[in-house]
């Protein structure tokens, strides 16, 4: 099925993990060949430097080159899209720009999180405020609600004000709350807008619904499954294939959600690489025991 007239992104992006040497700095090489990996398993994107990819564990100097050393490193800029939304909105003003500057026109942005309860109105705010000071035509804005994470809900009415107020800038959104219900209901509320499914079982049923596709976690191990049930979710010919590639997909999230997701993640990543820096995590999160790890790479 192809969705007609998107302005956003549409296909399978990874939400990719941040390998970390021993000091725990982000590992520039090793992201970079994982982001090679990702793409020629079947991703359409690298969505770097979100929740996935630990971003609010980094410092704004420290994001700015991972981004630059995996554009130097010969991935497309086009192909990147990068988390920018930080709790200071001036931050994520400076970080937008930043990927602006490298080539880079698709960010996903977090509305400024760390005051709770706040306002539609509040929210709407923010993001008018922090596009009208990046004010670049070429800036396309993914937002990203994840509630359970963030506590600052993107609801649809702030949605319509943004695509009001921003309509060539504001294309579409990363919807991390696992709710099928809201995505599709944004699907049909908002004709054109880019509606991508942050949880990994949920791209076929969405994507049956005329969404746009998924930024998701399990794409780390599974991409070429996930790029199968995109492109033939709506094909009868391929439905046996499509549900088995599907039941991999699933088996593999629950694998990874038997321990933390991403120290999980990062574990079964270090198995097939045989790289140390996939292992390692800034505290507070904590990688697997060894055991742990073991289980996942035997199970």
């Amino acid at each position: 099925m192809t969705t007609p007239a998107l302005r956003g992104p549409s296909g399978v992006f990874s939400a990719a993990l941040t390998p970390l040497d021993a000091q725990l700095n982000p590992d520039h090489a090793a992201f970079a060949e994982h982001a090679k990996w990702l793409l020629a398993e079947g991703c359409d994107g690298i969505a770097m430097l979100g929740t996935t990819g630990e971003a609010n564990s980094f410092s704004v100097a420290e994001r700015q080159a991972l981004l630059e050393a995996t554009v130097a490193a010969g991935v497309a800029p086009e192909k990147l899209l990068p988390g920018t939304g930080v709790a200071a909105f001036t931050e994520t003003v400076a970080l937008t720009k930043h990927a602006l500057s490298c080539g880079v026109t698709t960010v996903v942005m977090l509305p400024p999180f760390y005051y709770k309860g706040v306002s539609d109105d509040g929210v709407f705010a923010a993001y008018s405020e922090i596009l009208q000071r990046i004010g670049d035509s070429r800036l396309r804005v993914v937002l990203y609600h994840i509630p359970q994470m963030s506590a600052v809900p993107i609801s649809h009415a702030v949605i319509e004000r943004l695509l009001a107020a921003f309509p060539e800038t504001i294309v579409g959104i990363k919807d991390s709350a696992g709710e099928l219900a809201n995505m599709e209901a944004m699907v049909e509320k908002f004709p054109g807008f880019s509606v991508l499914a942050g949880a990994d079982p949920l791209l076929l049923p969405l994507r049956r619904k005329g969404g746009a596709g998924c930024i998701t976690a399990t794409s780390n191990l599974v991409a070429r499954d996930l790029a199968f049930v995109y492109a033939h979710a709506d094909d009868a010919a391929k439905a046996a294939e499509v549900d088995a590639a599907q039941a991999r997909i699933v088996a593999a999230r629950n694998k990874a959600s038997k321990y933390p997701q991403m120290a999980s993640l990062k574990a079964m990543t270090a198995h097939r690489t045989g790289q140390a820096s996939w292992m390692r995590l800034r505290p507070p999160l904590l990688p697997l025991t060894e055991a742990q790890a073991q289980e996942l790479a035997q199970g």
